[in-house]
C-alpha cells in the first residue's frame, strides 16, 4: 500500500462543518460516484443573485425527531440513478467534509433517505479526492466518533 493512501472501513464517521452538522455515520458506497446527504423538504431560493437550497437534514440514525436546517449554494442538478434503477433529479451542492485528519470540498447531491440506515454515503469520487482504499471487513478506521467543531 502506498504511504500516501489512508484506510477506510465499510463505514466511517464524517463532519460537514459549513453544514453546521454534528459527525454523522457515513456509508462508505464504492458502487456510488457522488456522495449523498440525507435531506428533506428540499427548496430552491435566489441569494445575492445566486441559486441556492435550504433543507433540513436528520443526523442521527433511528431519529427523525432531531432536525437541523442547512443553507448552500446550488452546485448543479444532476439526473441521479439508484441502486433501484429509479432516476431523480438532484441538487448537488459543494462542502466542505472531514474524515479523520483528511479535509477537503466534495460534491454532494441531496435527497430524502429516512427509509435507508444510514444518513450520508461517502461516493468513490471523495474517496479518490481523499486518496483512501477501502477494506470492507472493517468500520472506523479514521477514528470513533469525535464532537463538532463550532
Amino acid at each position: 500500500m502506498d504511504s500516501e493512501n489512508k484506510l477506510l472501513g465499510w463505514r466511517e464517521w464524517v463532519l460537514f462543518p459549513e453544514l453546521g452538522l454534528p459527525r454523522i455515520k457515513a456509508k462508505v458506497d464504492t458502487g456510488a460516484r457522488t456522495s449523498c446527504l440525507h435531506a428533506f423538504e428540499v427548496k430552491k431560493f435566489r441569494h445575492n443573485d445566486a441559486d441556492w437550497v435550504r433543507f433540513k437534514v436528520h443526523p442521527y440514525q433511528k431519529n427523525d425527531e432531531e432536525v437541523i436546517t442547512c443553507e448552500a449554494p446550488v452546485h448543479d442538478v444532476r439526473v441521479v440513478i439508484d441502486s433501484g434503477v429509479h432516476a431523480e433529479d438532484r441538487f448537488v451542492i459543494k462542502s466542505r467534509i472531514e474524515i479523520g485528519s483528511w479535509t477537503d470540498d466534495i460534491e454532494i447531491t441531496l435527497t430524502a433517505r429516512d427509509s435507508m440506515k444510514f444518513r450520508v454515503l461517502l461516493g468513490r469520487t471523495a474517496m479518490q479526492q481523499g486518496n483512501f482504499l477501502v477494506n470492507p471487513s472493517l468500520s472506523y478506521l479514521q477514528g470513533k466518533k469525535k464532537k463538532a467543531h463550532r
